[in-house]
């Protein structure tokens, strides 16, 4: 059980009772700094020397014991082991774009349309990557495919993110769960239903799959999963059951919604269909990875929905611990409170 603030957390909260001990010292102080005036008066040589010296030692002699009432007070908040909201450098080595492919993305209300729009924003979200987080592409439609596996090399992604071809059908689970098998390859994740094959038994020289032990949401720290798409699933697994797979591994999947909210009616090859953002479901996948879900109205907003994306891929605000930050400052008072007082007084005590 811990107590809170706002800001902070107490991992030994019950040590917060050590605080009380400092009005003590306070008046320890005083009590000592009283007793000693009057044994002053005692002595009127001491007068003399005091009236010397001035009222600027008599300020002097006060700092070096607030300096250890500081260091007391940041060594005995160190012992309840505080822990607060910081941000620090993302863990994040691998980043899966999942990107719709599908033929509603030819729709012009994203100029030049939502297609363009996508590869455009996406290649530049890429640039702004640090260099060491790794890129896989995955495109989906009425199924997925990997277009281009985890890399270091930007100009790669770049082409496989300028082959993207459209297709029929809007798959959204797919893509999901394709890009967990990218994260994991040797997971021995069922990829059937996204082929509709049947799954092959394990041959005997295969090693079984790793037993699987569901996490919290969001707490795998190593990828993440980016799902830009503009319509709703017509076809593949059900997009939250996938997004339930994702959830269980700690993988977040940061949804992208892009097109009008109204709609648009497109039509190709003699056929024509209304498309329309599913936003529920992606504000849905979003919240069960622990992620956030992003609406992209213009290429304008697509562009500023990757960047600030980016920025949240390289800093993240997580709850650590500062008993050894407290704890530091507590040491550099004493040291300080020491230094000062042989410097002035030619004495520790």
């Amino acid at each position: 059980m811990t107590a809170a603030t706002p800001w902070m957390t107490f991992l030994w909260p019950s040590m917060l009772w050590a605080l009380l001990a400092l009005p003590l010292v306070v008046l320890l102080y005083v009590f000592l700094i009283t007793r000693r005036k009057k044994t002053s008066l005692r002595y009127a040589n001491l007068g003399l020397v005091k009236e010397a010296l001035g009222s600027r030692s008599a300020w002097r002699r006060h700092v070096p014991p607030v300096l250890l009432f500081l260091a007391l007070a940041a060594l005995l908040l160190a012992s309840s082991r505080p822990a607060a909201l910081i941000t620090l450098p993302s863990a994040q080595e691998t980043i899966v774009l999942a990107m719709d492919v599908s033929g509603s993305m030819r729709a012009a209300d994203v100029q030049p349309n939502r297609l363009v729009a996508s590869q455009e924003a996406a290649k530049a979200f890429v640039a702004d990557l640090p260099r060491n987080v790794k890129i896989a592409v995955v495109s989906f439609a009425g199924t997925a495919a990997v277009v281009q596996a985890p890399t270091l090399s930007r100009d790669d992604v770049n082409a496989a993110i300028d082959r993207f071809q459209l297709q029929r059908g809007t798959a959204i689970g797919s893509g999901i769960v394709l890009s967990l098998a990218t994260i994991f390859p040797e997971a021995g994740i069922d990829l059937s239903q996204i082929t509709g094959a049947r799954a092959m038994p394990p041959g005997p020289n295969d090693k079984p799959p790793p037993e699987f032990k569901p996490v919290a949401p969001g707490s795998y720290a190593s990828a993440a999963i980016i799902l830009l798409t503009d319509g709703q699933r017509t076809t593949g697994p059900d997009s939250l059951e996938m997004a339930k797979m994702a959830a269980d591994r700690g993988v977040r999947i940061y949804t992208v919604g892009i097109g009008t909210k109204e709609g648009e009616t497109i039509g190709f090859e003699g056929w024509s269909m209304r498309v329309r953002l599913d936003e529920d479901t992606l504000k849905a996948i979003a919240k069960l990875t622990s992620a956030d879900y992003f609406y992209a109205g213009t290429a304008q907003d697509l562009k500023k929905v990757y960047q600030g994306l980016s920025t949240r891929l390289i800093v993240e605000k997580k709850e650590t611990e500062i008993s050894a930050l407290l704890a530091t400052i507590g040491a550099a008072l004493v040291i300080l409170a020491a230094g000062l007082s042989v410097w002035w007084f030619g004495r520790i005590a």
